[in-house]
């Protein structure tokens, strides 16, 4: 696990910058403490920071081929590169390291640019290539590694986080409109959106090339999606439960290769119990586990993973989250780079310094829930169609309910239903976690640029499934937007701010094969949700955990905003302060935070979101390059 860098003179003959590159480097040192390393060829400069964990003595990078005109930077993990190395000695290669990122330079050679589609890992890399003046950038097909680049003025720049790029002090700093609409919608910036109009998002399972003199061409080289619906999977459910158990321990299995300890962010869940269980019957010695709770008991789940722990007899470290936010918010804002609205930020980033004193690679559960049908947005998505006139005759009523500060309450569930069952299905399942709506944004926008309807990313996406189960589909959506652009951006960063590398076994092409052959009713039917996946782990997990609802891993921010974080959103949100910075109509603002505190509605969500957009404005936006270098 690394961070990586570079840039290219677009021209083919200047060279780059050194100092550019160095500073650049620099500001990744928390994904890499333990070594840097940097490559000057001509018009191409590569550069890394390195967290050693596999080949310890000898994996620094960059690495190169026999002859030393190949040369490659990776961020991640190949997990299927001790079978790559065999089958590349037999064809002549000679290997002078044991670490997994050797293989890139010699598979390229052999297979050019498609190297790629034979990769078991999470990966972002850049490889350089002197004979045909090539510089290829790739990002694994689920999108768990994070790639950023910019081509601007005559150079071509790529780097693991946005901080990176604003070393430069030509960097352009103006804000995108499309990606504050997209932000405003669904509190984070899908790609290939960044904040910043100059820089984009590499996709999952895209690459970037480069050669000498031309532009840099972006395209696809693979794309996971479900299969049509006539060619699901059709045996008994508990022949596939056995198979899926097979799967999730082989992928656990191997993502367990490591030359440092491993742990598990165990959060009292299925899916982490899951892993906790099957990584405790591979490693040698007792498994470390790590978990956060909440003293508000409705959004605790440390009983739970003291079970698991108890269960399997882990090293099982916890800590109780506390409203200090005031203090945190900060810190996340510097970790994400751009604004970034996903709360359960706050609990993933406290968890993983916790995790950080003891190992330095965790197991983690992301990708079950949108692989599996977790979400009780699946479960509405079912039962929608038949519900539509009820639900239109009971929304005066429904809307009249009381907010409440529980988790994802009853009150929230029932409104969110009935404000979307009428819609096609899209837009019904993008209503039931919308953040602000249409109308909304154009009051928090008035008289500001506006971008385009967020929406139309979600389409295209749920278009190039057509033939597919209609749930199917609509997970697909949250697999390859709100998965690659949330959920697994808040786990790398919140995770690599504190030097850990956070490992996705349920995202592993093995696990995910089935996973997306599966029909719609193993799933979800009825109220029940993760059916087979359920039925997989029953004989590793304890019953209370298999049976158990699903709590998902959010913070009480409705009460704290409401409690003792209500000065700090009044700070933050003042006015003059929203007005000053001249991106969203401050009147729109302050009727946000009244609603909200006036306990009429929970609008937490939303709140959340303004904080950390009005955050980074603060500490991004106006802030001289050279300082956040």
């Amino acid at each position: 696990m690394c961070g990586i860098c570079g840039l290219a003179s677009l021209d083919g003959a200047a060279p780059v910058d050194p100092a550019l590159l160095e500073a650049m480097n620099a500001t990744l040192v928390h994904r890499g403490p333990d070594s840097a390393g940097s490559l000057l060829d001509g018009p191409v400069g590569l550069a890394m920071r390195r967290l050693s964990i596999i080949d310890l003595e000898h994996g620094d990078q960059p690495i190169a081929s026999e002859d030393g005109t190949v040369h490659v930077v990776c961020n991640g993990e190949i997990y299927n590169y001790r079978e790559l190395r065999e089958d590349l000695r037999a064809r002549g290669h000679a290997f002078a390291t044991g670490s997994d990122t050797e293989v890139l330079v010699h598979l390229y050679e052999e297979r050019g640019p498609d190297f790629v589609t034979e990769l078991r890992g999470m990966f972002a890399l850049a490889l350089w290539d002197a004979r045909t003046r090539r510089l290829l950038l790739a990002r694994d097909p689920f999108g768990i590694k994070p790639l950023y680049w910019r081509a601007a003025r005559g150079t071509l720049a790529f780097a693991s986080e946005l901080k990176a790029l604003l070393a430069d002090p030509g960097f352009d700093r103006d804000v995108d409109p499309d990606a504050l609409e997209a932000f405003l919608a669904f509190n984070s910036i899908p790609g290939p959106l960044t904040i910043y109009r100059e820089a984009r998002k590499l996709p999952a399972g895209h690459r970037l090339v480069w050669e000498g003199g031309g532009e840099p061409r972006v395209e696809r080289f693979t794309r996971p999606r479900p299969v049509d619906a006539e060619r699901v999977r059709r045996e008994p459910e508990d022949a596939l439960a056995d198979e899926l158990r097979d799967r999730l321990r082989d992928s656990v299995r191997a993502h367990l290769v490591a030359d440092v300890p491993v742990g598990v962010l165990l959060s009292g869940g299925v899916d982490s119990s899951a892993l906790a269980a099957l990584a405790a019957g591979e490693v040698s010695g007792r498994l470390r586990t790590f978990s956060i709770g909440f003293e508000e008991r409705s959004f605790d789940e440390l009983e739970r993973a003291r079970t698991v722990a108890r269960r399997y007899d882990t090293e099982h470290r916890e800590l109780v989250l506390r409203p200090d936010a005031a203090e945190l918010l900060p810190r996340l804002v510097d970790a994400f780079d751009e604004p970034f609205a996903d709360s359960s930020a706050l609990p993933t980033y406290l968890v993983s310094e916790l995790a950080a004193r003891d190992v330095k690679v965790v197991l983690s559960g992301e990708g079950g829930d949108e692989l599996f049908g977790g979400y009780y947005t699946y479960v509405a998505d079912q039962l929608a169609p038949w519900l539509r006139a009820p639900a239109r005759l009971a929304r005066p009523l429904v809307e009249r309910l009381p907010a409440s500060s529980r988790k994802v309450s009853l009150e929230y569930r029932a409104k969110r239903f009935v404000r979307g069952a009428a819609l096609p299905p899209l837009e019904r399942h993008h209503a039931w976690k919308e953040i602000f709506a249409e109308p909304q944004r154009a009051a928090l926008l008035a008289g500001r640029p506006r971008g385009r309807d967020p929406l139309d990313a979600l389409r295209a996406r749920y278009a190039e499934t057509q033939g597919a189960e209609p749930l199917a589909r609509l997970a697909d959506v949250d697999t390859t937007v709100y998965l690659v652009d949330d959920l697994l951006v808040k786990t790398d960063r919140a995770s690599m701010a504190h030097s850990l590398e956070a490992r996705v076994p349920f995202l592993d092409p093995v696990v995910a094969e089935l996973a997306l052959a599966l029909p719609a009713r193993m799933k979800v039917r009825g109220l029940s949700k993760k059916r087979l996946l359920r039925r997989a782990v029953a004989p590793l997990v304890p019953r209370e955990i298999v049976h158990g609802r699903k709590q998902g891993f959010s913070i009480p921010a409705g009460a704290w905003l409401r409690g003792e974080l209500a000065p700090l959103a009044r700070e933050v949100l003042a006015p003059d302060v929203v007005r000053a910075q001249g991106c969203l109509r401050p009147e729109a603002v302050t009727a946000v935070l009244d609603r909200h505190l006036a306990g009429t509605e929970d609008l937490s969500r939303q709140l959340w979101g303004l904080l950390t957009f009005t955050l980074w404005n603060q500490r991004r936006a106006a802030r001289p390059a050279a300082e956040v270098a």
